[in-house]
């Protein structure tokens, strides 16, 4: 091979890596910006709904303005998430309308107590941002799809503060068996750079502690690979809660001013019912409590229920949290009954039923080793592991492709089941 045929791929590696590097720190920049404000206005509209239980009875209002957004813009069938993967995997386009209208409806739908997370939303910020700043410089079909999984990246880590899983994420949620490869630098370039800037606007990564970690022993690992086993039963019926309840909502009720309004209602009942309002919002405090082992035998259920009615009904927000909340509250209740530290199990079912519901496996290993240390490693390993194999082809996006067999080295090529 002569010196000019070595320099040639050299100089397209150098000319990529440049490139990117300037167009990853723009789109980065500009998520980390937005998922700054998007997660100080959550905070803000969480803390107000806190300190003024009254903003419940202004849901079914907030849902009416969230409809209205939306038509007004003429973005009614907007998939949301869907629409984002589908970016990437097909021909379908990030409306620009998208942004603006997520960030306020996600703030609508915190205000006023609907059971909604924001790292979901923030796929969607994230690809509108991406997609435009990559139509505005006229990137062809190719890089646009790297621009989209650029700031997914970008808000997902500015969000959460775990901008390794952040830049992982974006690669391997689209086509679950196949990584997008050629996104790795600008990816994880624009996520360290998303995170550092909202950082620097006050906004706190999310970091948890495991108490009373046991010992890595045959024992001990047999209970995370049975926790495992549970989770992933667990993420499939999370999962079908969710698909069914939005193909039930819009069978029985077409028409979506109505919708929204009979979900408020049935989340206004169910929050007088129960008597809490820990099952509005994110939930981040029914976290809190799961990983010091405090968590309720009934958190899981409500938590999975309320956020069940509060997205199907019409509501904008993240799935992303609500899982967490749901796997650390499911964990923190089998080490109960089990007798094993409730903290530690906590931590091991938030992993397992996140992976169970993305099917994305590095991911999940990743995000748990940002939120809880490497401590943790050969446990998180084992329970993620399980719970990948078992839920079989659920998931929480139905624009998701599965290329390759969960069980078998075969190419599937098939979409998640709903």
């Amino acid at each position: 091979m002569s010196l000019f045929d070595m320099r040639k791929p050299f100089e397209e590696n150098i000319h990529y890596f440049l490139k990117w590097t300037v167009l990853a720190a723009v789109i980065g920049g500009l998520g980390g910006l937005a998922g700054g404000c998007f997660a100080k206005c959550v905070v803000w509209a969480t803390g107000f709904r806190s300190e003024n239980d009254w903003t419940l009875y202004l849901m079914p209002f907030a849902g009416l303005i969230i409809v209205f957004l939306y038509r007004l813009l003429g973005e009614e069938k907007n998939r949301g998430t869907n629409m984002v993967i589908e970016s990437i995997s097909s021909h379908e386009e990030v409306t620009p309308a998208t942004a603006p209208l997520i960030f306020i409806s996600t703030v609508l739908t915190h205000l006023t107590g609907g059971s909604a997370g924001r790292e979901g939303a923030a796929l969607q910020l994230g690809g509108s941002i991406g997609s435009m700043v990559g139509k505005r410089i006229d990137l062809d079909e190719k890089d646009l799809k790297i621009a989209v999984m650029c700031g997914m990246s970008a808000v997902f880590g500015a969000l959460f503060g775990t901008p390794v899983a952040a830049g992982v994420f974006s690669m391997e949620v689209i086509s679950i068996g196949v990584m997008y490869y050629a996104a790795l630098v600008p990816c994880l370039f624009s996520a360290f750079l998303g995170a550092w800037i909202s950082g620097a606007l006050g906004v706190e990564p999310e970091r948890y502690q495991i108490l009373d970690m046991p010992q890595f022993t045959f024992s001990s690992a047999a209970y995370v690979a049975a926790l495992g086993i549970f989770c992933a039963v667990a993420s499939i019926g999370f999962c079908m809660l969710l698909h069914r309840s939005e193909h039930l909502w819009k069978e029985r009720i077409p028409n979506p001013w109505l919708r929204i309004l009979a979900a408020s209602g049935c989340l206004i009942l169910l929050t007088l019912l129960t008597g809490t309002r820990d099952y509005n919002g994110g939930s981040m405090g029914l976290i809190e409590n799961a990983m010091e082992g405090q968590a309720r035998y009934q958190d899981f259920l409500f938590k999975a229920l309320f956020t069940a009615i509060t997205l199907s009904g019409g509501f904008k927000g993240g799935e992303i949290v609500p899982t967490l909340c749901v796997g650390s509250t499911f964990g923190c209740v089998v080490g109960q009954l089990a007798g094993i530290s409730p903290s530690f199990s906590a931590a091991c079912g938030m992993a397992a039923l996140f992976v169970g519901v993305t099917n994305c496996p590095i991911s999940s290993l990743i995000i748990a080793l940002e939120l809880f240390g490497g401590e943790a490693l050969p446990f998180l390993a084992i329970v993620v592991a399980v719970s990948f194999t078992l839920s079989g082809y659920y998931g929480l996006y139905s624009s998701q492709k599965f290329v390759y067999s969960k069980t078998r080295t075969e190419f599937i090529n098939r979409r998640t089941n709903d």
